[in-house]
């Protein structure tokens, strides 16, 4: 059975946030489907152009295993600004399917949302401040369940690793950490 993951990208995104889970995600076999906000050129925010396989509008009626959202800035918030995504968002922790996000995504996208619940949530620390008291961490990655949240493009490749894990199983994400000389 083939797992579809959606990655949105917004104008602004942290580019190694993005492309970290989507190569690792697609070494995996995992179906990953970049979705642009806006054109089908997204420009990151150091300024690298990339080029979406979809618009989001295109992808809305679509369900996926697992939404995976980069942050950066303005990335996050223009990301927060897509009333498509949040509809999607909302639909997928009701279909109670898993979520990721990392850096300022977490709290900027996702706490406005109501998407956090219980979770200890670990995002960037310029925007922690934004969590409730019951989800505020200083952990550089947080997995549950249902949830998977980095702090950072520090922790990029670490944050793709467990969503491997979470989908596929640990045996999967040891196999390509070991094949990327992670570990």
């Amino acid at each position: 059975m083939t797992i579809h993951v959606l990655v949105p990208l917004a104008e602004g995104f942290e580019e190694i946030e993005a492309v970290t889970p989507i190569d690792v995600l697609r070494r995996a076999g995992v179906d990953v489907t970049v979705a642009s906000v806006g054109g089908p050129v997204v420009k990151g925010a150091r300024g690298i152009l990339l080029e979406a396989d979809k618009t989001l509008d295109e992808c809305a009626d679509k369900d996926y295993d697992m939404i995976v959202l980069p942050g950066g800035m303005p990335g996050a918030v223009n990301l927060a600004g897509s009333a498509v995504l949040a509809g999607m968002l909302r639909r997928h922790r009701e279909k109670d399917l898993p979520l990721a996000a990392i850096c300022a995504a977490p709290a900027v996208v996702l706490n406005p949302l109501g998407l956090l619940g219980e979770n200890r949530v670990a995002c960037h620390p310029s925007v922690r401040e934004k969590l409730g008291d019951t989800n505020r961490t200083e952990e550089r990655i947080c997995v549950g369940k249902k949830l998977v949240t980095a702090a950072g493009p520090g922790v990029a490749m670490e944050f793709a690793l467990a969503l491997v894990e979470l989908l596929q199983g640990r045996e999967k994400a040891e196999e390509l950490a070991k094949a990327m000389v992670v570990i």
